[in-house]
């Protein structure tokens, strides 16, 4: 089961579910944020409670997505208890790329391997622990909240401070916490981790702020676990025309690390734990346009795309209009 949050009509908050290709209206439900809710306090599996709630209307899924009228699968009442947050070097191929972007700033008399390079490692020996056991932490950061969340074909704006607007395609996990602080997965979505990799580069220390951006994710929520074989399609497109394409891989046949271990080292901290909250979770990626020296402009658009998650994502690159900020005295 996939589903999706959209306007209907009347400019209302609907959301609808896909089974076997058909599209249908999800009947009294106002938004997945309360169908998790309900789920959670009632031990139900989420496409349960959306089953209860019986099926209504067929909906065109295209339709809706070429009016603009898809939502993020899952938003939050208050945005700020919506976390956004990652992981990286925990795909097969992705040491390859940070390390390129990184081994030139590294000083001859330091070790012969970058940090990202000792972290992949890292995680290619004890990334898959066995069960039971508590597998290597992976690199983590923290992108923002439901406030720098971009909705599907929605505009990802980029700060006028910025060095890069870069996608990152990624799969994304989604999760409530329940009243009693245990974390409710409800499944998985493509992501586009925009980043800025101009920033990063100049210095690894310089990650957190390079994450400090807008995203986006959707426009499905694929309920359940996810595949362990993904293999979608990421490309940039110019003025309606391929600029730029290349396959991105995930799934746990294709990262060194499980889902469970990244879960556990994500929720180990009672922060992320708190009742009510909605956790958007990006696990990493290891395709980056930036990496083949592609320098996006406003206007261009990226798309990812994998059959297992229906709809493809699209967003467009903005940039922000710069906004001197005064800090004052009380």
């Amino acid at each position: 089961m996939h589903l999706i949050q959209f306007e209907d009509d009347k400019g209302a908050r609907a959301v609808g579910a896909t089974e076997g290709g058909v599209t249908t209206v999800v009947t009294g439900a106002g938004s997945v944020y309360a169908l998790a809710a309900e789920a959670a306090e009632r031990g139900l599996s989420l496409r349960a409670v959306v089953i209860e709630k019986g099926l209504g209307a067929k909906l065109d899924r295209e339709a809706l997505a070429r009016e603009g009228r898809l939502l993020s699968p899952v938003d939050h009442p208050d945005p700020s208890h919506l976390y956004v947050t990652g992981t990286g070097l925990t795909h097969l191929g992705s040491a390859s790329t940070r390390d390129a972007m990184h081994k030139s700033n590294q000083q001859q008399a330091e070790a012969p391997l970058t940090d990202s390079m000792k972290m992949f490692r890292m995680g290619l020996e004890g990334g898959k622990p066995a069960p039971g056991e508590i597998g290597v932490q992976p690199e983590w950061f923290y992108k923002g909240n439901g406030y720098t969340v971009a909705a599907p074909g929605q505009p990802i704006p980029s700060p006028a401070f910025a060095k890069d607007a870069g996608e990152e395609p990624e799969i994304a996990g989604i999760y409530y916490i329940g009243k009693d602080g245990t974390p409710f997965r409800l499944g998985f979505a493509l992501g586009n981790e925009f980043s800025d990799h101009v920033t990063e580069r100049v210095n690894y220390l310089f990650l957190a702020h390079s994450k400090l951006r807008f995203c986006s994710f959707g426009p499905e929520l694929r309920v359940g676990e996810l595949p362990r074989n993904v293999s979608g399609t990421s490309r940039i497109l110019r003025a309606g025309k391929v600029l730029w394409e290349k396959p991105f891989l995930s799934g746990e046949d294709n990262m060194s690390h499980t889902i469970a271990n990244l879960e556990h080292h994500h929720f180990k901290y009672d922060l992320f734990r708190q009742p009510g909250d909605i956790h958007v979770h990006m696990f990493g990626t290891a395709t980056l346009s930036f990496a083949d020296g592609i320098k996006t402009e406003p206007g261009d658009v990226f798309e990812i795309e994998e059959s297992q998650f229906g709809l493809p994502l699209r967003n467009a690159v903005a940039w922000n209009e710069d906004r001197p900020v005064t800090v004052r005295q009380l």
